[in-house]
């Protein structure tokens, strides 16, 4: 009983496909052969001009069976436009936050220079890959007699003086002096300076065709922060100006697969002796910058002496 209802409602069911429309034609239309054939092509023809129709564009198909849907599907298109606009807006926003909380987690909040576990990293990869320059640089810097400022005139001016003293690194250590750039943010400026803690700040010049430039960087920027009008930050400076000291390693690059191996050492061991030179420097009086050359042997730093060549 239940299969003989199931065969009879398919059956009322009518064609479903192409075939068994031509198939009902037949059985059902009582047609001379001409007309039903003729039938039959103009079906096909049919079946053909909107399949075509549908390949060529969903929405000229739906214009074709009905003139009448244009204003619905016009509507319809606002609204997914402007949905795509919401979902874009939001993909947009979140994108820029993770850019944001990168950039914070990258940068020091009080200078937004590059901090120091960042620039560590951005070394090391200079001294992997990097082979376009003949010599680079990497430099420390410290504000001679810090410490004075902090115990005379406070924190806050104590900040401002850090602030300045960044401002002027990033001013006059520019990008066309560095090449190397952050590519894991975007929005990297062309630059590689950090704070390297407290009242002291590193960088990298890494394409030099000459070691000598990178004194001549350094020396620019121990004269701008010399020549800064202090005052402007606050009176009491104007007889107690800033000054600074820096030392300088001047890296001889060689061959780029000496290099890979020993990278993050490498990194190390640079820092290491501009620590170094800075504190010399330090020793030495106010204001100096202490320069040192150095190569690669056998993945150890070596320093090139005065008299020697590359």
């Amino acid at each position: 009983m239940r299969m003989r209802k199931a065969v009879q409602t398919d059956a009322e069911l009518g064609p479903e496909t192409r075939s068994e429309l031509h198939r009902w034609v037949r059985e059902r239309l009582p047609l001379a052969s001409s007309d039903e054939q003729s039938l039959l092509e103009a079906i096909d023809a049919v079946f053909l001009q909107h399949e075509r129709l549908w390949q060529q564009s969903k929405q000229e198909a739906i214009q074709a069976v009905s003139a009448g849907f244009t204003e619905r599907l016009n509507r319809m298109r606002q609204e997914l436009t402007a949905r795509d606009a919401t979902v874009s807006s939001i993909s947009n926003y979140f994108e820029e936050l993770v850019a944001d909380l990168t950039d914070r987690v990258h940068r020091d909040p009080k200078t937004r220079l590059m901090n120091f576990r960042r620039f560590v990293e951005q070394l090391e990869a200079f001294l992997a890959l990097e082979q376009r320059g003949r010599w680079c640089a990497v430099g420390l810097v410290d504000i001679t007699a810090f410490k004075t400022f902090n115990d005379t005139f406070g924190h806050a001016l104590g900040d401002k003086v850090i602030d300045r003293v960044a401002r002027l690194l990033r001013e006059q250590i520019r990008g066309e002096d560095l090449i190397a750039q952050d590519v894991a943010d975007p929005r990297a400026t062309q630059e590689l300076h950090a704070r390297f803690g407290g009242d002291e700040f590193c960088f990298l010049i890494p394409d030099l065709d000459e070691f000598s430039s990178a004194w001549v960087i350094a020396e620019r920027f121990r004269e701008a922060v010399e020549r800064y009008d202090w005052s402007t930050e606050d009176p009491r400076l104007a007889d107690q100006p800033v000054h600074v000291n820096v030392g300088v390693v001047c890296l001889f690059l060689g061959d780029v697969n000496e290099r890979r191996p020993f990278a993050r050492q490498l990194a190390d061991d640079l820092l290491s002796h501009a620590d170094r030179l800075m504190y010399d420097a330090k020793a030495q009086g106010v204001g100096q910058i202490t320069p040192v050359r150095m190569r690669v042997i056998g993945g150890v730093l070596e320093e090139i002496g005065p008299d020697e060549h590359e």
